[in-house]
């Protein structure tokens, strides 16, 4: 086996591991949640049985339609079986920014100051773009 310190830096093997980590969260949560929705173990916002009876409408009908709330409400609404998915969701989506702040320390006991600067305002613009602050 090929040692991977050979080939990665310190910052890459962290941000390899932390996303690894991340992705592999993210799916169970994910898997775990379908199957707690589909064997009805969480009782759902909108029944299964009444799915079909949105499919031909838009996010925002839908929304209003099924009482299904937007944004960051969803949060509320944790223990319905049908919004728990949600939740691998945001873990995948915010992977990248914890691993990005994951190499921090290494750049910043380095010295390499353009790397820290450029982490912090990448990871930044994902939080404002996640909390939706510029409509």
């Amino acid at each position: 086996m090929t040692d991977p310190h050979k080939y990665a830096s310190p910052e890459q093997l962290r941000y390899a591991k932390v996303l690894s980590l991340g992705v592999q969260t993210g799916f169970l949560i994910l898997v775990v949640s379908f199957i707690l929705y589909m064997a009805g173990v969480l009782t759902p916002l909108v029944p299964v049985d009444q799915l079909p009876n949105y499919w031909g409408l838009s996010a925002s009908e839908f929304a209003k339609a099924t009482g299904t709330p937007t944004g960051w409400a969803w949060l509320a609404l944790i223990g319905k079986g049908d919004v728990l998915n949600l939740l691998g969701i945001v873990v995948l989506a915010s992977v990248s920014a914890v691993s990005t702040l994951a190499v921090l320390p290494i750049f910043a006991r380095r010295g390499d100051w353009a790397h820290v600067a450029i982490s912090v305002l990448l990871v930044l613009v994902l939080a404002v773009s996640a909390a939706n602050v510029l409509h």
